[in-house]
């Protein structure tokens, strides 16, 4: 067969698998509910139906709202925005509406999740610390002064459905794209009693473990502690760790967890793993609006010239 008619075939053949799937890329921080997938995409939060689909604008803000936690009830969203100038942790109904500041510190405070009865946001902030590591505080969502969790430092964290015990990150990913980094930085997920103090670590090798999920007896996370990141699950009751998700290809960035799934990321798409079959399936997204970012406009880049020729 003459090469022209392979190369025509390869080209063709590449068309259909790009048409089967044209879902947008850069969907990231997705976060889950028994119906809808929250995520970030050009700076706002969007949603869109759990089995994909239309997705929906929910902010406009001219700052970046972000790291989206969707309720335990699922009816409202806890978000960090810009709406003010600054960085700061805000609610807002599931299916849109005004947002509501819930912070107010001059640092910025990011939101982590919720407690489990929904009644206060749990976010992040350095406010009370004496040098640059964040600590964990819960904010009431009907209003009043955050209260500080019992943790010297801390990054991210879920709640026991009980609200006696926290999975946090106690430190910050030096370096996340330093892929297989194994230095004196590496994450670990402490498991803490909050009315004691009581530690318990999940075991590793000093991998990079983050994003705890805490649902029912077990904690899921996202690990690189056997090649790329990918989702395992520790088990409260006999004390292992387990891979939950085999992968072979590019990192996940971030998770989710709600009733029986759990929503990655991956490679700028989202992906819904089923926590009772084991199966994992892409959720194709499809996105309109007027994204000012892609659309052709006049740039004044006399200031960026060196040279000319």
């Amino acid at each position: 067969m003459p090469r022209f008619v392979w190369v025509l075939c390869l080209f063709l053949a590449a068309t259909v698998c790009a048409a089967q799937d044209n879902s947008p890329l850069l969907l990231q921080k997705p976060a889950l509910s028994r119906t809808q997938i929250i995520f970030v995409y050009a700076g706002d939060l969007w949603s869109v139906p759990r089995e994909g689909g239309d997705a929906k604008r929910l902010t406009t803000g001219a700052g970046v709202e972000t790291d989206p936690m969707f309720s335990p009830d699922g009816t409202q969203i806890a978000f960090t925005g810009e709406y003010d100038g600054n960085v700061d942790v805000f609610v807002m109904p599931a299916e849109g509406g005004f947002p509501k500041r819930l912070t107010y510190h001059p640092g910025d405070d990011i939101a982590v999740g919720w407690t489990p009865d929904g009644k206060q946001v749990l976010f992040r902030s350095a406010r009370n610390s004496f040098s640059y590591f964040d600590r964990l505080f819960t904010a009431p969502v009907h209003g009043g002064f955050p209260a500080e969790l019992p943790l010297p430092m801390a990054q991210q964290g879920s709640f026991s459905p009980d609200g006696s015990r926290i999975a946090y990150v106690p430190i910050a990913q030096w370096q996340q794209a330093w892929k297989r980094y194994r230095g004196g930085q590496t994450t670990p997920i402490w498991i803490a009693t909050l009315s004691s103090g009581r530690i318990e670590k999940i075991p590793r090798d000093n991998s990079n473990d983050f994003n705890p999920m805490w649902v029912g007896d077990k904690i899921y996370f996202l690990s690189d502690r056997d090649g790329p990141v990918t989702l395992f699950s520790y088990d409260m009751r006999s004390k292992e760790a387990k891979k939950e998700l085999e992968n072979r290809g590019l990192d996940l960035k971030s998770a989710s967890a709600a009733p029986y799934a759990i929503v990655y990321e991956q490679f700028g798409s989202l992906h819904l793993y089923d926590l009772n079959s084991g199966t994992t399936k892409q959720v194709n997204v499809r996105i309109a609006g007027d994204l000012l970012e892609i659309r052709d406009h006049f740039v004044n880049v006399g200031k960026r010239l060196q040279n000319a020729h």
